[in-house]
């Protein structure tokens, strides 16, 4: 299967913390940084998820929020330091690609105001940031 989602990111499921109606999955990826997805418990029954399965951590570009700053006081549990790669500027949007290590990239679509008023440039240091509920997993 293909997928139009920019952001698939092999990782290895360390843990899947159940509850009623959704659970939450941490996977580690080869870099070494965690991804936390909040799937439903049908899916991580259906999908055969549990540690030691491998998965792919997909979160749509119009998902990942950028910050340039200290990130502190929030609830949203991916939280991937990088730097900038690549910036393509459109009339109204910004297609920010961020290298967050372990060969892995990040990419973040954000309005062309948004990258101006960050001053994005390659090479910029960022924080990309992904709610767990935003992150859907795949197996193969």
């Amino acid at each position: 299967m293909s997928l139009s989602i920019r952001n698939q990111l092999p990782a290895t499921v360390v843990s899947v913390t159940p509850g009623e109606a959704m659970a939450t999955v941490q996977g580690r990826l080869s870099g070494g940084q965690m991804v936390t997805a909040a799937v439903t418990m049908s899916a991580v029954t259906e999908l055969g998820i549990g540690a030691g399965s491998e998965v792919t951590a997909l979160a749509k570009a119009t998902e990942v929020a950028l910050a340039t700053g200290e990130v502190s006081g929030l609830s949203i549990r991916n939280r991937f330091p990088g730097t900038v790669s690549r910036l393509t500027l459109g009339a109204a949007m910004a297609t920010v690609v961020i290298d967050i290590g372990g060969g892995q990239e990040l990419t973040a679509a954000i309005t062309q105001e948004a990258a101006a008023e960050l001053g994005l440039a390659e090479g910029s240091r960022v924080t990309a940031l992904i709610k767990s509920t935003e992150v859907s997993l795949a197996t193969a």
